[in-house]
């Protein structure tokens, strides 16, 4: 499971790079199947830790180690999380055309998160 969910993290590293590379190409088509793919990685991520996190065979109190996974995965998580709204905002922008070529640092700003 870990290293199916490390493959959807450096998939989605790919498809948001790619919608950053349509958006400064001016091809909102491509920018905005980019960014859903994103989200949907994203999601399908945040479900597959959730997934972990109800199967584990340990909790957060079965000492160091359940601390620390649980501590350092719900952080990531929660980072997951805030990034995916953050893009999934930067879509609807997206579909509006609120960004062009010259301005979509909103964009930039949460990829880069």
């Amino acid at each position: 499971m870990p290293l199916l969910n490390t493959l959807l993290l450096l998939c989605s590293g790919a498809t948001v790079t790619y919608a950053h590379h349509a958006i400064t190409a001016g091809n909102k088509i491509e920018a905005v199947f980019g960014l859903i793919l994103t989200v949907v990685l994203a999601c399908l991520f945040t479900t597959l830790q959730g997934f972990e996190y109800v199967t584990a065979g340990f909790t957060i109190s079965d000492g160091m180690f359940g601390s620390t996974f649980y501590m350092a995965t719900g952080f990531h998580g929660f980072h997951v999380l805030v990034g995916t709204i953050f893009l999934f905002v930067c879509l609807i922008r997206l579909t509006r055309d609120q960004f062009s070529i010259q301005h979509h640092f909103g964009f930039e700003a949460a990829a880069f998160y």
